[in-house]
């Protein structure tokens, strides 16, 4: 082998390899990190996503929808909270502010995407698509990772750290 064909082989392979690890997303000043989910048992009719939004820009934006129609008849997005000792959820139709400047995470026992009327099982190490839209930054598509049934968030799994 020549060392010119080593040398675009080695590129390709670090191109590669920095596509396949990225699992962050960009739609304008919004920076959308890790998208992912748990697995599910069979015959579950739903399951949850969460991710972090940060806005970068000097304006607020707001998510108003998440699709993923390859695994979820409908998707809504919800705020868990605990008041009183007694835990609710509840769907925001009006979705949920970005401030400018700051983050919204996504995480177990806050707010998070339901996928609903599952067309299937999630099974962990896999992924899907998903569509973010926002008021003013429109739609960006992702890619949900889906880690174990239990997971808390902490780790996800090769994206430690995020």
């Amino acid at each position: 082998m020549t060392k010119a064909f080593l040398a675009v082989l080695a590129a390709l392979c670090v191109s590669l390899g920095g596509t396949a690890l990225a699992h962050d997303y960009m739609v304008g000043a919004l920076k959308i990190d890790h998208p992912w989910s748990r697995a599910t048992p069979g015959g579950a009719k739903v399951g949850a996503g969460y991710l972090t939004i940060a806005n970068t820009g000097p304006a607020a934006d707001r998510l108003v929808s998440v699709s993923a129609p390859t695994i979820a008849g409908r998707t809504e997005i919800h705020e868990m909270a605990i008041a009183n000792g007694v835990m609710t959820m509840r769907p925001l139709d009006a979705g949920i502010a970005i401030p400018a400047g700051s983050k919204v995470e996504f995480k177990p026992g806050g707010y998070h995407v339901m996928f609903m009327e599952l067309k299937q099982p999630l099974k962990q190490d896999g992924r899907f698509k998903g569509t973010l839209t926002f008021e003013k930054a429109g739609s960006v598509e992702v890619e949900f990772a889906i880690e174990a049934v239990g997971a808390r968030g902490a780790g996800h799994g090769a994206h430690k750290g995020h």
